[in-house]
């Protein structure tokens, strides 16, 4: 079960639950991932609510793998959400409001 105070969150992908992470890590990998930006400027930019397909992708991935799970940004890229698109971006929401704090 995911502990929110830990900044975890739940999610169904793939037919699987899981639960996925923004550990420092993980966040480490998302400041390469989208240009070297601090964690000040991510948390800026996921502001915004723009969310681009692959940077989805890449947050999830993140989160995965942040919570020990093995999977590459590929795999990821083929897995299913519950509620198709909107359903990944309630996932990435979800996950940066535990992380960045805000309302769940």
């Amino acid at each position: 079960m995911a502990n929110r105070h830990r900044g975890e969150v739940e999610a169904v992908l793939g037919g699987e639950r899981m639960t996925l992470v923004l550990t420092l890590g993980a966040l480490a990998e998302l400041e390469q991932a989208f240009g070297g930006e601090d964690m000040l400027s991510l948390a800026g930019r996921f502001e915004t609510g723009r969310i681009a397909a692959m940077d989805a992708v890449k947050i999830i991935g993140a989160g995965l793998r942040g919570a020990g799970y093995e999977r590459s940004d590929e795999e990821v890229a083929r897995m299913t959400a519950e509620g198709g698109a909107a359903g990944f971006i309630a996932i990435v929401a979800d996950l940066l409001s535990a992380t960045f704090g805000g309302a769940p």
